[in-house]
């Protein structure tokens, strides 16, 4: 793969964590969900209609499938960095009859190759400086090359402060550039009103409800954005061309942890669209609907030192 000289500089400002941020004595409160060091997952869409010139209205479930190891890369007593490398693949699987107008977009063959870094460094009792970064390649591996798909990627760093024992308040500035380059602020919030109830907040990801029925089930009533951007073949232009969806899945999710190392999370609920690019010519006319997933987890070892 090669790098230009912005791709450098998000690769360059992502394995800064290593030297500056950690995770020794991390932030989050009791009663939040438990980490997650394998994810595997499955999300199912059905009912995304759209309309082609000369074809009429055609239908599509739109599938998933998603994994993700974090790596401890640095940890130190007041800072660590993890890496999560990650692979999804994807596809708008067909339901119609006759010709399919988005074939480039079937058969799983939409890849995304990505890695995640978080850092988290403890500035003193009651506060970190978290950054975290995500970049990928996104695309259809099956008829493009990775050097002609162009890296996708998000950087953000936060201030977070603990208030209290069940309050922690934090806010900061993330970048995306995906199709198009973006600034968003970020606020986080996290909030235990009792034992078993709490309010989490990291927006402009996600915003949800938990209630903590035992301690080993969790029940949310959540809202997260999902972004996913694709490159793919053009057959007009030498440049691939860009499909690029922006969702909001709401709706209930149920955690329960398998013993001590592994887990199952379970959503259903409403996927809304907010935005939708597909090829040329498709005018979109039902892009929202159901939308579930599937989650198995493992849990991060534990590892005791050595007196």
């Amino acid at each position: 793969m090669y790098f230009n000289k912005q791709e450098a500089l998000i690769f360059l400002l992502s394995f800064l964590g290593f030297t500056c941020c950690g995770q020794s004595l991390k932030p989050g409160l009791s009663g939040m969900g438990p980490s997650k060091w394998l994810t595997f997952r499955h999300t199912h869409a059905p009912g995304k209609v759209y309309s082609f010139a000369g074809l009429g209205n055609k239908s599509f479930t739109d599938e998933e499938m998603y994994v993700r190891a974090w790596i401890p890369a640095v940890h130190k007593e007041k800072f660590t960095v993890i890496v999560g490398p990650n692979y999804r693949t994807e596809q708008l699987e067909f339901k119609s009859m006759g010709e399919n107008p988005v074939a480039s977009m079937e058969g799983w063959n939409l890849r995304t190759f990505g890695l995640d870094v978080n850092s988290f460094a403890k500035l003193d009792s009651s506060s970190w400086l978290i950054v975290t970064s995500h970049i990928n390649k996104s695309g259809n591996f099956a008829q493009l090359s990775a050097s002609q798909i162009p890296f996708n990627y998000t950087v953000s760093a936060s201030f977070l402060r603990k208030r209290s024992a069940n309050k922690e308040i934090g806010a900061g500035l993330m970048m995306n550039k995906s199709y198009k380059l973006t600034f968003l602020p970020v606020f986080i919030f996290n909030y235990n009103y009792s034992d078993r109830g709490g309010i989490e907040m990291m927006l402009p990801k996600k915003i949800a409800w938990r209630n903590n029925l035992s301690p080993s089930d969790i029940l949310y009533v959540k809202a997260e954005s999902v972004t996913r951007t694709y490159y793919i073949d053009n057959p007009l232009n030498n440049n691939p061309a860009v499909c690029r969806k922006v969702d909001v899945d709401m709706g209930v999710a149920y955690n329960h942890k398998l013993g001590k190392y592994a887990g199952v999370e379970l959503f259903g609920g409403y996927r809304r669209n907010l935005s939708n690019k597909m090829i040329e010519g498709a005018i979109p006319l039902k892009t929202s609907g159901f939308a579930a997933t599937f989650e198995l987890y493992v849990q991060p070892p534990s590892f005791r030192k050595r007196k």
